[in-house]
């Protein structure tokens, strides 16, 4: 007896041909909406432990893909799906058999989503990188940092943001066109097109001549005083953000500084400096602990900067069940919520191949040896 799913997608089957970050990322996020996400793995395919939590809320069959008869098993789940996720350099799937052309010609309705780092053409389409590369190519991370050297965002922005999330608005963008139209298409899924994309609102800041093109000198970059962080006198630290006048103003308020005319004017880069180092040893006389108690809650724009180990136990994340414990694990809770249909943490991470037999009963699938 198949496992009741939960939410939205719960009538959307999507076939995902195992790889690396981002792309398991975004089967994840469809398969706790409730989408059926069939994962194929090679034979052989390291298992995936308790704690490889981007594998979880999906079932697996190996499938050996350089065998006609496995082959054959790919082509008739891809026939029963909405949408299909790869992310093997282009090329691959077409050596393998089961590029676009063979697969939208045996299901014209089928969302074809791939996902790579350059995108499927362009000089560097074959190119091996990572998501530093995308990142850099794209101008972010020339944007983030000190001014002597770029920061590295984790790798948020170009794997997780601009493939993962983008490959999960695209596959969903094509399926509402093909249950209206009949008809499938490719998504060409690039994680550099995805990080530049996320960049467009800066990108229109400097055709304006509202952004610097040097780090550590805007508004949003931490340049501005009143928009960074600040060591405590603990060592701990707090971020600051009230970019608002009437926000910057209850900052100065509960900080004891409304009335000092020399706070004033924050939108002046040339004081901004001399405000932080007086903000910072301002922030250095008490410990984080006080901080929080004095401005958490209130609109001066603050948090604290939580650790990992921390943060799930953050009073307003424990509220809302921002994480919760599955499995043994303490780990993000799905995300979007959803008044009517809520999703869920699904299953643990599966094994390769465990669940060969019910998705080939499920999905109707006849083999030789059924």
């Amino acid at each position: 007896m198949p496992a009741i799913r939960r939410g939205p997608l719960t009538d959307l089957r999507i076939v995902e041909f195992a790889g690396l970050g981002a792309a398991p990322f975004c089967s994840m996020l469809l398969a706790e909406l409730g989408a059926d996400v069939v994962r194929v793995d090679r034979p052989g395919a390291a298992a995936p432990n308790a704690y490889s939590l981007i594998s979880r809320s999906r079932r697996s069959i190996t499938l050996d893909l350089k065998t006609s008869g496995d082959t054959q098993i790919a082509l008739s789940l891809i026939e029963r799906a909405d949408a299909l996720t790869e992310s093997f350099r282009p090329g691959v799937m077409e050596r393998l058999g089961l590029g676009p052309e063979v697969a939208l010609a045996r299901h014209p309705r089928l969302v074809y989503g791939r996902l790579s780092g350059w995108g499927q053409n362009g000089p560097l389409a074959q190119a091996a990188g990572h998501d530093i590369n995308y990142t850099a190519l794209s101008g972010a991370l020339h944007a983030i940092g000190a001014p002597e050297r770029p920061s590295i965002p984790l790798n948020l922005i170009s794997d997780l943001g601009g493939g993962a999330l983008y490959l999960a608005m695209g596959v969903l963008a094509g399926v509402l066109h093909a249950r209206a139209s009949g008809e499938g298409q490719v998504v060409d899924c690039a994680m550099s097109d995805g990080a530049a994309s996320l960049m467009t609102m800066y990108y229109g800041a400097v055709a304006a001549g509202e952004w610097n093109d040097q780090r550590l000198s805007n508004r949003l970059d931490g340049g501005a005083y009143f928009y960074s962080t600040y060591e405590c006198a603990d060592g701990l630290w707090i971020a600051l953000g009230p970019l608002e006048p009437q926000f910057y103003a209850r900052l100065l308020t509960l900080l004891g500084l409304k009335s000092r005319d020399d706070w004033d004017d924050p939108d002046e880069p040339r004081s901004w400096a001399a405000r932080r180092a007086r903000l910072g040893n301002l922030i250095r006389q008490r410990p984080r602990n006080e901080w929080i108690a004095l401005l958490e809650g209130t609109d001066a724009c603050f948090a604290p900067v939580l650790s990992l180990k921390d943060a799930p136990h953050q009073p307003h994340h424990r509220a809302r069940d921002t994480f919760v414990s599955a499995f043994g694990i303490t780990q993000p809770a799905p995300a979007p919520r959803f008044s009517k249909t809520p999703g869920a943490i699904q299953s643990a991470p599966p094994q390769p191949g465990e669940h060969a037999r019910e998705i080939l009963q499920e999905w109707n699938i006849r083999t030789s040896g059924t």
